[in-house]
């Protein structure tokens, strides 16, 4: 806590409210000799010889008071504003950051700080985009990579630059260790989309006439007790805004759903599905109505992947896993972790229809699925219904 002001300073602060920056700078002298342990002193010390034009004085005054409060939100920034006009951007831009982390609350920030903040953002932008920029130039012209290495170092250069982060795997009910933590895995490791790709139009036909027919049952995803504590899908519990047409559910055959879908099943029969009794495999039509969304959220498992295959898409669809960010493309499949942060929008006035189902993760043997499922099965943990 700052000790109280001295005489000094009370006189500094009349010396500054009338323009006087000279004089209130040698009275914040006398007033810091007096108290050194007053970082707010060092800082009014900072901002007068910054008014005088004696930067390099301001910024050691500024280091005196984070060395009394580190992480002191108006210190940060002010160190920043100080090295930025002394042409020292690189070192600015990273201080931006350190300030920024510190922010207030956005209802404890005076209206008048907007456009300061709005600078700081900007500048630490450049920064983090700069040093991107730097390291991606590091590497070797002849590196050989492939597509999916790329990808990886390309993560590797935004993750120092803090323009991503790394995202873990927080399933909420079975980890598996080893596994590894891939927000969208390469096609590589998938050959079976090409065919389940090939078939996308019929499977839209087959969506489309089963719902032409009036005999699809349409469920909401989102089927929880309302007595269960998860908050992030309170608005979405029993909400017909996100509903499902499931032809596989919990290792079953829907087939009120799945008679009128012998191709879907067929195309999606050539896909390694998890079998773990009563639990998998899963598959449905997932529709999420107009402006909707799914809030950020991880599945139970990472012993499973999930695959979307895009089927009915308007403008204004987006999906988020960790750090990468993508468009659904109707007829194009992605399989990804969803035991990584995820969430998913519609901002469009139409619907949107994608198919998902689990598959076996590609780093799991044919003797660790075997156990994976005897356990599971065995497991009182409730069933996911695909979350």
């Amino acid at each position: 806590m700052d000790a109280p002001l001295s005489a000094a300073e009370t006189q500094a602060d009349a010396a500054a409210g009338a323009g006087r920056a000279a004089e209130a700078r040698r009275l914040l002298e006398a007033a810091v000799s007096e108290t050194p342990d007053r970082a707010e002193a060092w800082l009014k010390l900072a901002a007068m010889c910054r008014a005088t034009g004696d930067l390099q004085a301001g910024l050691a005054a500024v280091a005196r008071a984070l060395a009394i409060d580190p992480l002191d939100f108006s210190a940060l920034l002010s160190k920043a504003a100080m090295l930025e006009r002394m042409g020292r951007a690189g070192e600015a831009g990273q201080a931006y950051g350190h300030a920024l982390a510190q922010r207030p609350p956005e209802e404890k920030t005076p209206p008048a700080m907007a456009p300061i903040l709005a600078h700081a953002e900007t500048s630490y932008r450049r920064h983090q985009e700069q040093s991107a920029a730097l390291l991606r130039g590091a590497v070797p012209a002849d590196a050989g990579l492939d597509p999916d290495e790329a990808r990886r170092v390309e993560r590797f250069c935004t993750n120092f630059a803090r323009l991503t982060k790394p995202y873990a795997q927080e399933p909420s009910h079975f980890h598996y260790p080893g596994l590894p933590a891939v927000e969208f895995h390469d096609r590589a490791h998938f050959p079976w989309l090409a065919a389940l790709e090939t078939g996308a139009a019929e499977i839209r036909a087959e969506l489309e006439a089963l719902l032409a027919s009036e005999a699809a049952e349409l469920v909401p995803y989102v089927q929880y007790p309302d007595d269960v504590p998860l908050a992030q899908w309170r608005e979405l519990n029993w909400s017909r805004e996100w509903t499902a047409i499931h032809l596989l559910r919990n290792g079953a055959r829907v087939e009120r759903n799945a008679r009128h879908c012998p191709r879907t099943l067929a195309l999606l029969a050539e896909a390694p599905q998890p079998d773990v009794p009563g639990r998998c495999p899963n598959a449905m039509f997932s529709l999420l109505a107009p402006k909707t969304r799914i809030p950020p959220h991880t599945g139970v498992a990472n012993t499973r992947l999930v695959c979307h295959l895009p089927l009915v898409v308007p403008a204004g669809c987006g999906f988020r896993v960790g750090a990468e960010t993508r468009s659904w493309t109707p007829g194009e499949a992605f399989v990804f972790d969803d035991t990584i942060e995820h969430e998913a929008w519609n901002d469009s006035d139409e619907l949107r229809v994608v198919l998902i189902f689990d598959v076996w993760p590609w780093a799991l043997s044919r003797a660790e699925r075997t156990v994976v499922s005897a356990v599971m099965a065995g497991s009182d943990a409730p069933t996911s219904d695909g979350l």
